[in-house]
Protein backbone atom coordinates (compact mmCIF):
# COMPACT_ATOMS: atom_id res chain seq x y z
CA UNK A 1 0.00 0.00 0.00
CA UNK A 2 2.80 2.27 -0.06
CA UNK A 3 1.76 5.83 -1.17
CA UNK A 4 -1.16 5.11 -1.94
CA UNK A 5 -2.80 7.70 0.66
CA UNK A 6 -0.44 10.37 -1.31
CA UNK A 7 -1.94 9.24 -4.28
CA UNK A 8 -5.72 9.50 -3.38
CA UNK A 9 -5.17 12.84 -0.77
CA UNK A 10 -4.24 14.35 -3.82
CA UNK A 11 -7.27 13.47 -5.93
CA UNK A 12 -9.52 13.84 -3.05
CA UNK A 13 -8.03 17.44 -2.74
CA UNK A 14 -8.42 17.92 -6.35
CA UNK A 15 -11.76 16.56 -7.40
CA UNK A 16 -14.39 18.43 -5.59
CA UNK A 17 -17.31 20.28 -5.70
CA UNK A 18 -18.83 23.52 -7.48
CA UNK A 19 -20.87 26.26 -7.03
CA UNK A 20 -24.68 27.70 -8.52
CA UNK A 21 -27.17 30.44 -8.49
CA UNK A 22 -23.96 32.93 -8.10
CA UNK A 23 -23.91 32.12 -4.87
CA UNK A 24 -20.45 32.09 -3.09
CA UNK A 25 -19.25 28.62 -2.30
CA UNK A 26 -16.74 29.38 0.29
CA UNK A 27 -15.48 31.94 2.15
CA UNK A 28 -12.34 32.42 4.87
CA UNK A 29 -12.98 30.59 7.85
CA UNK A 30 -14.04 27.40 6.20
CA UNK A 31 -13.26 24.27 7.82
CA UNK A 32 -13.80 20.50 6.84
CA UNK A 33 -12.82 17.56 8.55
CA UNK A 34 -12.70 13.81 7.00
CA UNK A 35 -12.42 10.23 8.69
CA UNK A 36 -10.19 7.76 6.04
CA UNK A 37 -11.14 4.30 6.94
CA UNK A 38 -9.43 1.27 5.00
CA UNK A 39 -11.29 -1.45 3.49
CA UNK A 40 -14.97 -0.04 4.93
CA UNK A 41 -14.40 -0.49 8.76
CA UNK A 42 -10.69 -0.07 10.00
CA UNK A 43 -9.41 3.93 10.21
CA UNK A 44 -6.63 5.17 8.62
CA UNK A 45 -6.31 8.57 9.17
CA UNK A 46 -7.61 12.17 9.04
CA UNK A 47 -7.49 14.83 6.32
CA UNK A 48 -8.69 18.59 6.90
CA UNK A 49 -9.35 21.52 4.39
CA UNK A 50 -9.23 24.84 5.46
CA UNK A 51 -9.26 28.42 4.01
CA UNK A 52 -8.71 31.95 5.05
CA UNK A 53 -7.81 35.26 3.66
CA UNK A 54 -4.73 36.98 3.50
CA UNK A 55 -1.95 39.22 1.67
CA UNK A 56 0.57 37.56 -0.64
CA UNK A 57 3.10 40.51 -1.71
CA UNK A 58 0.39 43.23 -1.37
CA UNK A 59 -2.09 41.03 -2.94
CA UNK A 60 -5.59 40.33 -1.23
CA UNK A 61 -5.72 36.35 -1.70
CA UNK A 62 -6.84 33.47 -0.25
CA UNK A 63 -4.34 31.19 1.10
CA UNK A 64 -5.94 26.69 1.80
CA UNK A 65 -4.40 24.22 3.53
CA UNK A 66 -4.60 20.33 2.94
CA UNK A 67 -3.59 18.47 5.66
CA UNK A 68 -3.02 14.15 6.25
CA UNK A 69 -1.97 11.85 8.43
CA UNK A 70 -2.25 8.48 9.21
CA UNK A 71 -3.74 6.89 12.93
CA UNK A 72 -4.13 4.04 14.95
CA UNK A 73 -3.17 0.10 13.49
CA UNK A 74 -2.42 1.68 9.94
CA UNK A 75 0.19 4.15 11.61
CA UNK A 76 2.26 1.40 13.49
CA UNK A 77 2.53 -0.12 9.56
CA UNK A 78 2.49 3.11 7.82
CA UNK A 79 3.25 6.79 8.91
CA UNK A 80 1.78 9.40 7.01
CA UNK A 81 2.16 13.22 7.50
CA UNK A 82 1.50 15.66 4.70
CA UNK A 83 0.63 19.33 4.12
CA UNK A 84 -0.56 20.78 1.46
CA UNK A 85 -0.68 24.95 0.61
CA UNK A 86 -2.08 27.28 -2.06
CA UNK A 87 -2.39 31.22 -2.39
CA UNK A 88 -4.40 32.15 -4.85
CA UNK A 89 -6.35 35.02 -6.23
CA UNK A 90 -9.24 35.62 -4.43
CA UNK A 91 -11.19 36.62 -8.18
CA UNK A 92 -9.99 34.53 -10.97
CA UNK A 93 -8.32 31.55 -8.39
CA UNK A 94 -5.54 31.72 -10.20
CA UNK A 95 -2.69 30.33 -8.04
CA UNK A 96 0.74 32.12 -7.03
CA UNK A 97 2.08 29.83 -4.21
CA UNK A 98 2.28 26.29 -3.91
CA UNK A 99 3.52 24.18 -1.46
CA UNK A 100 3.77 20.41 -1.03
CA UNK A 101 5.46 18.98 2.33
CA UNK A 102 4.73 14.91 2.59
CA UNK A 103 6.40 12.27 4.48
CA UNK A 104 4.70 8.81 3.58
CA UNK A 105 7.11 6.37 5.48
CA UNK A 106 10.00 7.59 4.94
CA UNK A 107 8.73 8.92 1.58
CA UNK A 108 9.33 13.02 1.70
CA UNK A 109 9.02 15.43 -0.82
CA UNK A 110 9.31 19.52 0.12
CA UNK A 111 8.75 21.56 -2.71
CA UNK A 112 7.55 25.31 -3.29
CA UNK A 113 6.20 26.49 -6.79
CA UNK A 114 6.04 29.98 -7.38
CA UNK A 115 4.09 30.79 -10.90
CA UNK A 116 5.18 33.89 -12.54
CA UNK A 117 2.80 35.18 -14.83
CA UNK A 118 4.87 37.66 -16.97
CA UNK A 119 6.75 34.61 -18.25
CA UNK A 120 4.14 32.21 -18.22
CA UNK A 121 6.75 29.99 -15.98
CA UNK A 122 6.88 27.71 -12.78
CA UNK A 123 9.69 27.89 -10.59
CA UNK A 124 10.01 25.10 -8.41
CA UNK A 125 12.25 25.08 -5.92
CA UNK A 126 13.07 21.36 -3.75
CA UNK A 127 14.63 21.25 -0.77
CA UNK A 128 14.89 17.52 -0.74
CA UNK A 129 17.18 17.17 -4.25
CA UNK A 130 18.46 20.69 -3.41
CA UNK A 131 17.58 21.03 -6.88
CA UNK A 132 15.36 23.99 -9.10
CA UNK A 133 14.07 24.03 -11.99
CA UNK A 134 11.57 26.00 -14.38
CA UNK A 135 8.78 25.10 -16.31
CA UNK A 136 6.63 26.68 -18.56
CA UNK A 137 2.69 26.12 -18.10
CA UNK A 138 -0.64 28.10 -19.54
CA UNK A 139 -4.10 27.91 -18.03
CA UNK A 140 -3.35 25.75 -15.20
CA UNK A 141 -4.52 25.10 -11.36
CA UNK A 142 -2.17 23.04 -8.57
CA UNK A 143 -3.67 20.52 -6.63
CA UNK A 144 -5.50 22.87 -3.77
CA UNK A 145 -6.50 25.73 -6.11
CA UNK A 146 -8.03 23.12 -8.53
CA UNK A 147 -10.48 22.31 -5.45
CA UNK A 148 -11.42 26.00 -5.45
CA UNK A 149 -11.59 26.44 -9.14
CA UNK A 150 -14.10 23.91 -9.85
CA UNK A 151 -16.02 24.92 -7.20
CA UNK A 152 -16.75 28.42 -9.28
CA UNK A 153 -17.85 25.81 -12.40
CA UNK A 154 -21.99 25.71 -13.83
CA UNK A 155 -22.81 21.86 -13.54
CA UNK A 156 -26.88 22.40 -13.32
CA UNK A 157 -27.17 21.30 -16.81
CA UNK A 158 -24.89 18.22 -16.91
CA UNK A 159 -26.27 15.08 -18.06
CA UNK A 160 -25.05 11.63 -17.19
CA UNK A 161 -21.49 10.85 -18.98
CA UNK A 162 -20.43 14.59 -19.24
CA UNK A 163 -17.25 15.06 -18.18
CA UNK A 164 -15.38 18.44 -17.06
CA UNK A 165 -11.51 18.95 -18.04
CA UNK A 166 -8.73 20.76 -16.10
CA UNK A 167 -4.97 21.19 -16.85
CA UNK A 168 -3.30 20.06 -13.07
CA UNK A 169 0.31 21.64 -12.03
CA UNK A 170 1.84 18.48 -9.98
CA UNK A 171 5.54 17.66 -9.56
CA UNK A 172 6.92 19.66 -12.36
CA UNK A 173 4.67 18.55 -15.01
CA UNK A 174 1.17 19.49 -16.40
CA UNK A 175 -1.35 16.62 -15.77
CA UNK A 176 -4.95 16.61 -17.94
CA UNK A 177 -7.82 15.97 -15.21
CA UNK A 178 -11.08 14.76 -16.24
CA UNK A 179 -14.61 14.23 -14.33
CA UNK A 180 -17.16 12.16 -15.36
CA UNK A 181 -20.88 13.18 -13.92
CA UNK A 182 -22.51 9.88 -12.65
CA UNK A 183 -25.66 11.41 -11.58
CA UNK A 184 -27.75 12.11 -8.39
CA UNK A 185 -28.37 10.46 -4.87
CA UNK A 186 -29.62 10.74 -1.56
CA UNK A 187 -26.58 9.89 0.85
CA UNK A 188 -27.35 8.59 4.02
CA UNK A 189 -24.74 10.37 6.28
CA UNK A 190 -24.05 11.23 9.66
CA UNK A 191 -25.43 14.10 8.99
CA UNK A 192 -28.99 13.01 7.94
CA UNK A 193 -29.90 12.28 4.53
CA UNK A 194 -28.28 14.51 2.13
CA UNK A 195 -28.87 14.89 -2.03
CA UNK A 196 -25.48 14.30 -3.81
CA UNK A 197 -23.40 14.93 -7.16
CA UNK A 198 -21.68 11.91 -8.32
CA UNK A 199 -18.30 12.32 -10.15
CA UNK A 200 -15.87 9.40 -11.20
CA UNK A 201 -12.44 10.96 -12.14
CA UNK A 202 -10.31 8.96 -15.00
CA UNK A 203 -7.34 7.96 -13.34
CA UNK A 204 -4.56 5.50 -14.72
CA UNK A 205 -4.72 1.74 -13.90
CA UNK A 206 -1.53 0.30 -12.31
CA UNK A 207 -0.58 -1.01 -8.86
CA UNK A 208 -2.78 1.38 -6.66
CA UNK A 209 -5.48 1.35 -8.19
CA UNK A 210 -7.45 -2.02 -9.84
CA UNK A 211 -8.78 0.37 -12.47
CA UNK A 212 -9.31 3.42 -14.75
CA UNK A 213 -12.64 4.20 -12.73
CA UNK A 214 -12.12 2.89 -9.81
CA UNK A 215 -12.60 5.98 -7.62
CA UNK A 216 -16.11 8.03 -6.70
CA UNK A 217 -16.99 11.19 -4.87
CA UNK A 218 -20.11 12.16 -3.88
CA UNK A 219 -20.36 16.20 -3.20
CA UNK A 220 -23.58 17.78 -1.37
CA UNK A 221 -25.87 19.10 -4.02
CA UNK A 222 -26.59 22.99 -2.19
CA UNK A 223 -24.16 25.69 -2.74
CA UNK A 224 -21.83 25.11 -1.08
CA UNK A 225 -20.85 21.37 -2.91
CA UNK A 226 -18.67 20.03 -0.57
CA UNK A 227 -17.00 16.59 -1.42
CA UNK A 228 -19.08 14.69 1.65
CA UNK A 229 -17.90 11.10 0.54
CA UNK A 230 -15.40 9.70 -1.65
CA UNK A 231 -14.40 5.80 -2.10
CA UNK A 232 -11.45 4.53 -3.88
CA UNK A 233 -10.80 0.94 -4.87
CA UNK A 234 -7.25 -0.17 -4.23
CA UNK A 235 -5.01 -2.82 -5.84
CA UNK A 236 -5.60 -4.77 -1.88
CA UNK A 237 -8.77 -3.23 0.06
CA UNK A 238 -10.04 -0.14 -0.48
CA UNK A 239 -10.10 3.37 1.13
CA UNK A 240 -12.66 5.72 2.07
CA UNK A 241 -13.10 9.23 3.14
CA UNK A 242 -16.76 10.83 5.11
CA UNK A 243 -16.48 14.38 6.07
CA UNK A 244 -16.92 14.23 9.62
CA UNK A 245 -17.02 17.56 11.08
CA UNK A 246 -17.41 20.99 9.17
CA UNK A 247 -18.05 25.01 10.50
CA UNK A 248 -17.42 28.00 8.46
CA UNK A 249 -19.74 27.51 5.13
CA UNK A 250 -20.42 30.82 3.34
CA UNK A 251 -24.36 28.86 2.85
CA UNK A 252 -26.88 26.62 4.82
CA UNK A 253 -25.53 23.11 4.70
CA UNK A 254 -29.37 21.33 3.31
CA UNK A 255 -30.54 18.10 4.25
CA UNK A 256 -33.08 16.02 2.82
Amino acid sequence: MKKYILIIFAFFLSLTSFSQEEKVAFKGGEWLRYKMSYSGFLRAGSAILEVEETDLNGKKVFHTKGSGWTSGMIKWFFKVDDVYESYFDKDDIKPYVFKRNIDEGGYKKNRVTNFNYNSNSAYIQDFISQKDTTVAFSNVQDMLSSFYYLRNQDVKNMKKGDEIAIDMFMDSQVYPFKLRFLGKEVLKTKFGKVNSLIFRPLVQSGRIFKAQESVTIWITDDANKIPIKMKADLAVGSLRAELEAYKGLANDFKKS
